[in-house]
């Protein structure tokens, strides 16, 4: 049975993706690239839509067929093959109604971008450094097995291994809407190697997903930042000691929220080569200053939000990692599994798409589809 209202919904989205089609060509629209971006993400998003449409008016299609078919013949092998396409076009439309369900919630316009990855050592001392360290090598194995870049921008050893700070850059396809949902506190429960009578320490690591800003994004005035040049430290031979390849940027930043000054400072020792640190600087103040600035559009959604999946909220407990049982809990949806060594290996696919299904769903109750 076809869902009416849905089918009315839907009367109008071949229109529109139309419609983006033809803008999307149009010289003045080209020429505005904060225009152009928005309508590109918006002709995806509508082709995603309009190609589940197709499929679903094919299926209702088919189980009108069908039925007129068995209405009006009398092989039996017609009847035969018109009850087969009847039983699978009826069992296939369940899902096919979800999809689009799903597709007509007005999508997170941050879901698409590349995404900056801090991970800071919280309370545990040496131990909370050397588990961001893991956390670090589980997120690098899991952006790589999904074909992602990922580049560490800046880091802070600690004293006994791991990061007191670090910080990566991933880019690729929809990693942002991927990686969201690691923000917050993660907590491990395990024996340290600074341990000598086997007593299990409880320590914490903070993650941070930020989206990436693009150029457009937030305006900086170039000229006002302050460049310094530096030798890099660390491993690399020659080269990284007797050239000035590290650079340090200097930004004194209006806060739009606040009214406050405040001077942002980034380092980044990345590769050898300067203008492309310089470069990479610059992309990560932006991303800093495109987070500060859209914060109360942040806080606005998340109070909006009836689900702790994925609130943008990066003081809660979301998952605990318990090393004597090999077990690890997303506290946000209650999960717990058993594989925490696949998992340290880069295998959190399987708690990320539990979590998007259990927000899928928040987000279908909510908007009362």
């Amino acid at each position: 049975m076809a869902d009416t209202s849905l089918l009315t919904r839907l009367d109008g989205i071949e229109a529109r993706f139309e419609e983006v089609a033809t803008l999307i060509t149009a010289p003045d629209v080209i020429a505005d690239m904060k225009r152009y971006v928005r309508l590109t993400k918006e002709y995806k998003e509508l082709q995603r839509l309009t190609e589940a449409t197709a499929r679903y008016r094919s299926l209702l299609a088919d189980i009108d067929d069908s039925r007129e078919l068995l209405e009006s013949e009398s092989d039996p092998e017609l009847r035969q093959m018109a009850r087969e396409q009847l039983d699978n076009a009826q069992q296939a439309i369940p899902a096919m109604e979800e999809d689009i369900k799903l597709l007509l919630i007005p999508a997170d316009p941050e879901d698409g971008k590349n995404a900056i990855l801090e991970i800071r050592g919280g309370t545990g001392g040496d131990e909370a450094a050397i588990f961001a360290g893991d956390l670090c090598k589980m997120y690098i194995r899991f952006c790589e097995s999904r074909g992602w870049t990922v580049a560490i921008t800046s880091a802070s050893e600690g004293a006994a291994g791991g990061y007191k700070e670090v910080v990566l850059s991933v880019t690729g396809d929809g990693v942002y809407g991927i990686l969201k949902y690691e923000s917050g506190v993660h907590r491990v429960q395990r024996v340290p190697a600074t341990e000598t009578q086997g007593r299990v320490h409880t320590s914490a690591a903070t993650v941070a997903v930020l989206p990436e800003a693009e150029p457009f994004d937030v305006e900086i005035n170039e000229g006002e930042i302050k460049w310094d040049t530096f030798r890099s430290g660390g491993a690399g031979g020659q080269n990284v000691n007797k050239v000035e390849s590290g650079v340090r940027l200097r930004y004194m930043w209006r806060n739009p929220n606040t009214g406050e000054t405040e001077e942002i400072l980034i380092e980044c020792t990345e590769t050898r080569d300067q203008p492309k640190n310089k470069e990479r600087a610059l992309s990560r103040l932006r991303t800093f200053i495109y987070d500060k600035e859209h914060q109360k559009y942040i806080d606005d959604i998340a109070s909006r939000r009836k689900t702790m999946v994925s609130t943008g909220d990066r003081s809660a407990k979301i998952r605990t990692y318990n090393y004597p049982q090999g077990r690890i809990t997303d506290h946000r949806i209650n999960y717990t599994i058993y594989n925490l060594q696949a998992f340290m290996n880069g295998e959190i696919q399987d708690v990320i798409d539990h979590l998007t299904i259990a927000e899928n769903a928040e987000k279908l109750k909510a908007s009362e589809l």
